[in-house]
């Protein structure tokens, strides 16, 4: 029987999850939307991952982060619960020990974490605006009419990109519309596109930050190598995208399930089982705190969000 190790990372816009092994190799991987139900998407997940999976294989813990760590981590009954900048930056150190700077942009936000002996020193997050991540780019790529998957490639084509005004969205598709609308060539649209996201990115969350090498740019807006090479251009540095740059996080939690040494077996036949939240505000006190219940077949197992005992009912 080999032993193996679930991590399960479910952001607003995707919910990514693997199962490695002690030697960290990934067994199972799989990438899919969230669709405003992170319970379902993890039950599809889940799902996905057992048919990758042989019958020798056992998971003996498991770890959640994301936006939805807390609630999935109660459902699954998870090891080891953190938030994105420790599960990103043990991934991408398991990978890349001597690393010193990560660059992650994800569906609907962007963080920047510095390293230094494996150890995160400084790190910064923009979760305010969409401008210049993955959803941004999507809306874009439909405006003109193109698959985001092929911008990259059309970014590459261009000799001389638009200017684009990417602080905002809303800003960013006026003046997108105006560019098309006055006769710029679509793969110079894209790759200004790319640009204006790069240059948003740095000066916003990579604002005072020193950006040292060796660089990894991970998350699922670096499979667009029109983004990796607008980075390349205005750092002046190699930048580093691993094909797993996009599950480095739920890599990174795994691990820590791993490390934590509280095993149990899992069980992936959850799909049958009714999970249910419900949220209320407590009038208790006058902290009118926002409660979250969470219930499997009816039963509570958890709840969260009381800053005193008056909510803990």
């Amino acid at each position: 029987m080999e032993r193996a190790y679930l991590g399960i990372d479910v952001g607003s816009i995707s919910t990514k999850g693997v199962v490695i092994n002690d030697s960290n190799n990934i067994l199972a991987e799989k990438y899919l939307w969230t669709e405003g139900n992170p319970i379902q998407a993890v039950k599809n997940l889940l799902n996905e991952l057992k048919t990758q999976l042989n019958d020798n294989i056992k998971v003996k813990a498991v770890g959640t982060t994301g936006s939805a760590r807390k609630l999935v981590g109660t459902i699954l009954n998870a090891q080891a619960i953190k938030n994105e900048i420790t599960a990103h930056a043990i991934g991408t150190t398991s990978l890349y020990p001597y690393v010193k700077t990560i660059l992650e942009i994800g569906g609907q936000d962007s963080k920047i974490i510095i390293m230094d002996d494996g150890i995160v020193v400084d790190y910064a997050m923009n979760t305010l605006c969409a401008a210049g991540t993955g959803s941004f780019l999507s809306s874009q790529a439909k405006r003109l009419g193109i698959e985001v998957d092929e911008f990259g490639t059309y970014a590459l084509k261009s000799s001389s990109p638009t200017k684009i005004a990417a602080r905002c969205t809303v800003f960013a598709e006026s003046d997108l519309v105006h560019k098309a609308q006055i006769g710029h060539k679509k793969e110079d649209i894209v790759a200004g596109l790319c640009k204006a996201v790069v240059n948003n990115y740095l000066n916003n969350v990579g604002k005072g930050k020193k950006i040292r090498v060796p660089i990894v740019f991970q998350g699922g807006v670096s499979k667009n190598i029109g983004v990796t090479k607008a980075f390349e251009e205005s750092i002046g540095e190699k930048v580093i995208v691993d094909e797993h740059g996009h599950l480095m996080g739920c890599l990174g939690i795994a691990i820590l399930a791993r490390d934590s040494k509280c095993e149990q077996d899992f069980d992936f036949n959850i799909k049958d089982m009714k999970f249910e939240t419900k949220g209320y505000e407590c009038e208790k006190c006058s902290n009118n705190c926002e409660i979250i219940k969470v219930y499997r077949n009816e039963e509570l197992i958890d709840y969260w969000g009381n800053k005193c005992d008056n909510g803990a009912q």
